[in-house]
């Protein structure tokens, strides 16, 4: 399947809305969200935080849009946050999305974020019905634009250390198609909860100031 790197992780916000949630967990890391922009083909917008190693961490909220009643991504987002918000996924980017293409019987969808400044990036992705329908999974992005413009060209101090997942390891390597032993991507991948509800239960940061779990 080629290389598999842990990408960013995505929070979907409560009640209180996008800036709002941005700052709480800004807060409670120790660092600033930016404006990530607007995603015209999803009818969402994110706030992101840059990490180290080429990740970050996206904060999104659903916007009264017509592509986010039709589009996927849009929909988990207005559900996770219906829920009153919180973790709704992980993300993991490869080079080639052909396999997984084959492998799901469907073609990826093409995804663009506009800058506040006018900038436009764009990828593609695939895999988020199989997030919706069980939330242990992530979904696969290929990222089409420069390097300059995409979100690993920010750089950040804050390293994403583990992330415990309510679900089953097997699972999620059927998924992945490769085994993944206790990490990916020197990401540690913690699986508990076998028989709960599956999805992201927590992630674990380093920071400047200390480890924080959220």
């Amino acid at each position: 399947m080629g290389r598999m790197h842990v990408d960013h992780l995505t929070f979907a916000v409560g009640s209180a809305g996008l800036k709002a949630e941005s700052d709480r967990l800004g807060a409670l890391l120790g660092e600033r969200f930016r404006d990530g922009g607007f995603h015209p083909r999803f009818g969402t917008r994110n706030h992101i935080l840059p990490l180290t190693d080429g990740r970050y961490l996206e904060v999104v909220e659903v916007l009264e849009h017509p592509a986010a009643e039709k589009a996927p991504f849009g929909q988990a987002v207005r559900a996770r946050s219906e829920m009153g918000g919180g973790w709704l996924g992980w993300v993991v980017s490869v080079d080639d999305l052909h396999p997984y293409e084959e492998r799901l019987e469907r073609e990826a969808a093409q995804g663009s974020r506009h800058f506040p400044d006018g900038r436009l990036l764009e990828w593609q992705q695939i895999g988020v019905k199989g997030l919706i329908a069980d939330p242990q999974l992530p979904y696969f992005i290929k990222w089409e634009s420069e390097p300059s413009v995409l979100p690993s060209a920010l750089e950040g101090d804050i390293r994403l250390d583990r992330i415990e997942i309510a679900g089953t390891r097997s699972r999620v390597e059927d998924w992945l198609g490769t085994e993944i032993g206790d990490e990916l991507d020197g990401v540690r991948i913690k699986f508990s909860s076998e028989y709960g509800q599956p999805g992201i239960l927590s992630a674990t940061f380093i920071t400047p100031n200390g480890k924080i779990k959220i």
